[in-house]
């Protein structure tokens, strides 16, 4: 061999061992960031900090099977532009109300995905030790009281991905004395508790609860999908409930502001790398189109119902929780008026996996209707950049909401659960 050929062996040698090496090192990096997520600190030293994408404000990512190839939608035809790695404008944060934790966030079109970084949905993560009352109160409650994890234990006090602040009334106060509080808006979802007696569970309260309570707590959500708490947002809650402690008047002990601050930025980001959107695309080919109404009677025949929010829902009809949606393949929403005067080139059946109960046993459903009504509208199932979708394609799909629902239970968020709609709500 002459100089020349060994001189581009070994540099070729040296480039796979650096790959190698720095894949190894971005798993370790992410490995740590999961591990540290759910720890009792959650300050900024218990992360890497990474500011431009520290919050799922900032950006929203979503699944695919390959990434991005030329010649992909642009948006020019009515279609979101297709890219990967696939970064697209988060919801827009609106005004929160007292019962908005079970809405869902407007819709955003599913885009190609590329994982950016490894992940390893195996790893565990420690639970955050409770404030004293909380845990003392949680042991307290008797075998019958909710305590599933991620679940019902939202009912509660949640010390994993809430600002949890005690306060302790001089004597016992009914739930008028927190009007202040309970019709407070500060950017993020606030809950407050109380219970009448040392030990008993605790109960939500609002403006008409009856009863006395000798305990009261203030829960601020610490993240969803507008993003993480924010120190101002912190400083406001926190001075909320020092405003009303001083007024009832109650003791109570004020956590750090920054380290709340920490946690919030270390939870979206965990719940970030794990919010997925599935969308599977039925596309009438060619400068073919379905009449409005056409689209509305298969929809309909389907189990799908036209709601306020543009799209058409199939609605779980024991609890009323939206397992998919059907979203016009345009911009526009659909009404009653355009599906009657107007014709769209197909539709996206849209599974959003945090946010339903067994997503894998949910997207065989939507794959299955998907399959019938591109056969009944003679269309193709395709993907974001109008690939046919084949039964290999589906699987490996499919796969990736199994991780994806193994993952969110491995950080004890039960998909479909309270806590999961709060996370990924907003």
């Amino acid at each position: 061999m002459t100089t020349l050929q060994l001189g581009l062996i070994a540099a070729g040698v040296i480039l796979v061992v650096g790959v190698v090496i720095y894949n190894w090192m971005q798993e370790r990096r992410v490995r740590r960031k999961i591990a540290a997520a759910f720890t009792k600190t959650g300050g900024v030293d218990a992360v890497d900090r990474d500011p431009a994408a520290s919050s799922r404000g900032a950006a929203r990512m979503e699944p695919s099977l390959t990434s991005r190839h030329d010649g992909g939608g642009d948006g020019t035809d009515g279609k979101p532009a297709t890219v990967a790695p696939a970064v697209v404008p988060a919801n827009v944060p609106r005004p929160l109300e007292e019962e908005e934790y079970d809405r869902a966030g407007d819709f955003v079109a599913p885009v190609d995905f590329a994982p950016t970084r490894p992940s390893d949905p195996r790893t565990e993560l420690p639970t955050i030790p409770a404030p004293e009352p909380v845990a003392a109160a949680a042991a307290a409650a008797p075998p019958s009281a909710p305590r599933s994890a991620g679940g019902d234990r939202f009912l509660q006090p949640d010390p994993d991905i809430e600002c949890v602040v005690t306060l302790q009334p001089a004597r016992p106060v009914g739930a008028g004395a927190l009007a202040a509080g309970l019709h407070a808006r500060v950017g993020k979802p606030l809950r407050w508790f109380g219970r009448s007696t040392p030990g008993a569970p605790w109960q939500r309260l609002k403006s008409d609860t009856a009863g006395e309570f000798i305990e009261l707590a203030a829960c601020l959500l610490l993240a969803d999908r507008a993003g993480a708490a924010t120190r101002p947002l912190i400083d406001r809650f926190l001075r909320l409930v020092s405003e009303l402690a001083a007024a009832l008047p109650a003791a109570f002990v004020a956590p750090d502001a920054q380290q709340e601050v920490g946690r919030g930025e270390a939870l979206d980001r965990v719940c970030g790398d794990l919010d997925v959107q599935i969308g599977l695309t039925l596309l009438k080919p060619g400068p073919a189109a379905i009449p409005g109404t056409r689209l509305r009677g298969v929809a309909e025949a389907a189990g799908f119902h036209l709601a306020d929010s543009g799209r058409f829902e199939c609605v779980q009809e024991d609890t009323g929780a939206v397992l998919y949606s059907l979203q016009n393949y345009r911009s526009e929403p659909f009404t009653v008026d355009n599906l009657r005067l107007t014709s769209t080139p197909g539709a996206v059946f849209l599974l959003d996996v945090p946010r339903v109960v067994d997503p894998v046993r949910v997207f065989d459903q939507m794959k299955l209707a998907a399959k019938r009504m591109t056969q009944t509208l003679d269309a193709t199932l395709v993907d974001d950049n109008r690939r046919p979708l084949n039964d290999a394609a589906l699987a490996a799909i499919r796969q990736q909401v199994q991780t994806t629902a193994a993952a969110l239970k491995e950080i004890r968020v039960e998909p479909g659960s309270p806590r999961a709609l709060a996370l990924f709500g907003g």
